[in-house]
Order: C-alpha cells, then sequence, then structure tokens
C-alpha cells in the first residue's frame, strides 16, 4: 500500500527542539556568550539613555549611541540586559530558551514598533534605526539560541543527537 500520511512523508524534515542538554558540551558557550553580548549591549544602551535624564515617556527624538530613546525603553532595555546575563550565567538550555523567546519578543517589538512609528501611540519615542535594531538583535539572539539545537538534521556528534539516539547505559 502507497498510503502514507503527510506527517510519515514529510518526516524526516521536520524540526524539532531538543529538551535535553548535556552538562558539559561546547555549545553551552555559543549560549552563554551570545546571551552575554547581547545582555551588556542592552544594559549599556539603557544605562546611557538614563544618564541624559531624558523624559520617561518623551518622545522628542533624543538619541544614545545612534538610536532614540526615552526613559521608559531605557529601563525596558536594563531590565532586559540583567535578564540575559543571568541566562549567561546561568547557561545550558534556560540561556538557549531565554535567547530564542527575547529573540522572538525582539522581532515581534520591532513589526508592532513599526506600525507605531509617527504615531501618538509611540511611547517608547522608536524610529526607524530602532526597529532595524530590534530585528537585528532579535535574529542575533535566536541565532544564539537554536544554534545546534534546531534542525531536522543534526550531525552524530551533537549533544542533542546522541541523547535522542544513544541508548541511556552508553550516555553515562
Amino acid at each position: 500500500m502507497a498510503t502514507h500520511t503527510i506527517s510519515q512523508r514529510f518526516n524526516h524534515s521536520r524540526v524539532s527542539l531538543n529538551e535535553h542538554l548535556p552538562v558539559d558540551h561546547r555549545l553551552n558557550r555559543v549560549y552563554r556568550y551570545g546571551a552575554g553580548a547581547m545582555g551588556v549591549i542592552l544594559l549599556v544602551f539603557g544605562i546611557l539613555g538614563l544618564v541624559h535624564q531624558i523624559g520617561f515617556f518623551d518622545t522628542g527624538g533624543d538619541t544614545v549611541a545612534g538610536l532614540n530613546t526615552n526613559g521608559a525603553l531605557s529601563v525596558i532595555s536594563i531590565v532586559v540586559g540583567l535578564l540575559l546575563l543571568y541566562g549567561a550565567f546561568r547557561g545550558g538550555n534556560f540561556a538557549s530558551t531565554l535567547n530564542i523567546v527575547l529573540g522572538v519578543l525582539f522581532l515581534i517589538s520591532g513589526f508592532v514598533n513599526l506600525a507605531l512609528l509617527d504615531t501618538s501611540h509611540n511611547i517608547l519615542a522608536f524610529r526607524m534605526q530602532n526597529v532595524l535594531f530590534s530585528f537585528v538583535v532579535g535574529l542575533l539572539l535566536m541565532v544564539f539560541g537554536m544554534y545546534g539545537r534546531v534542525t531536522g538534521f543534526l550531525p552524530h556528534d551533537n549533544p542533542y543527537w546522541r541523547a535522542r539516539h544513544e541508548p541511556a547505559d552508553e550516555r553515562s
């Protein structure tokens, strides 16, 4: 019989996110360094915004490091930066998942704020450079989080592939 469901026929190309992470492997560095680098950038941006004593919801076009900002955006940047630094400190699946989630949120923020440009609802004082920055940071965080973890075809020496395919007695 040649009747296969679509999921059976295309099962080999399915993308999956593996939740098991061996304790000591080189991929952990990618998750940590990615979270740490983005965390430092956002933390510095937020602190510089607060140092300039810009109004909390001021939309007057004050810039820091080439990006528009106000007090609210500075505080959000500091909170997200600290969260990413915590993820870098903690590492493992937590850092990977945090990078992925925050990356998606940055992309969504970019689209939402793109729609709000030049409207009275633009309370974070976004301009086009902020939108592009949101997209770039979002994509970088997603790449750092998904690196070596999300794919349909992992190499056999990848710790995620081994965790899925090797018997439990061989992994210990």
